[in-house]
């Protein structure tokens, strides 16, 4: 088996500013989730009994603000790592969820996006799953590149599509992925599965209709907003 890369999602190998920054920031996360109305939508039973084949979870990047406490809540009794960006950025989102238990690979679709596969591919053969922002870091919007449905090809992995919807929340317009925060006290509605597989060799028109199909799971209702 590879050797795993560096932990660097582990509080010991962060920067100081960025574990004050991350300790800051699960702090807020965690304040604002008490007083959220959680509803998990999981027809499958994915969060009692989970497959047991390692899953990438994809998450859109506007919706990122809830992931540490959806993982807490409902997969934390499965081994995580989060993709998260090789920029000052990744590494306070690196610090923030390793406060909620869950490991990072630093690395994205931009930058060290070769190594950063790599890494999640050695993580998925020790047994982890890994979550991915198919439009991050800077999108477009709801379109989801190549690496998930690569990821799951090459290592036999099911995707997991998580979806959340807020009742009520701010959104920061001049963004390009308008970023979502619940307000307190609102509705998440939180949508697991259905789980999936890729086939492996497909050829070049079977790999895109493959990845077509999991954008769709992703975007069911076709929201553009």
């Amino acid at each position: 088996m590879a050797v795993l890369p560096e932990k660097e999602g582990s509080i010991r190998s962060l920067s100081p500013k960025a574990k004050r920054i991350g300790l800051a920031g699960s702090l807020l996360i965690r304040l604002l989730s008490l007083t959220l109305r959680w509803r998990l939508h999981d027809p499958d039973g994915i969060s009692q009994n989970p497959p047991s084949r390692p899953m990438i979870w994809t998450f859109w990047h506007n919706r990122i603000f809830v992931l540490p406490t959806l993982y807490q809540k409902y997969l934390s009794v499965r081994k995580g790592a989060v993709l998260t960006s090789a920029s000052k950025d990744g590494e306070v989102i690196a610090a923030i969820v390793a406060r909620f238990g869950c490991e990072a690979v630093r690395g994205s679709s931009s930058r060290k996006g070769t190594s950063a596969l790599l890494g999640l591919i050695d993580w998925i053969r020790d047994g982890y799953d890994v979550a991915i922002v198919p439009d991050g870091p800077r999108g477009p919007r709801y379109q989801m590149g190549p690496g998930v449905a690569k990821l799951a090809e090459v290592t036999g992995a099911l995707v997991l599509p998580v979806r959340v919807e807020y009742g009520r929340y701010w959104c920061f317009e001049k963004a390009w992925d308008r970023f979502r925060v619940p307000k307190p006290f609102t509705t998440v509605d939180v949508f697991l599965g259905p789980c999936t597989e890729v086939a492996s060799g497909l050829d070049e028109a079977g790999f895109e209709s493959e990845r077509v199909r999991i954008e769709t799971l992703m975007n069911p209702t076709h929201e553009v907003d």
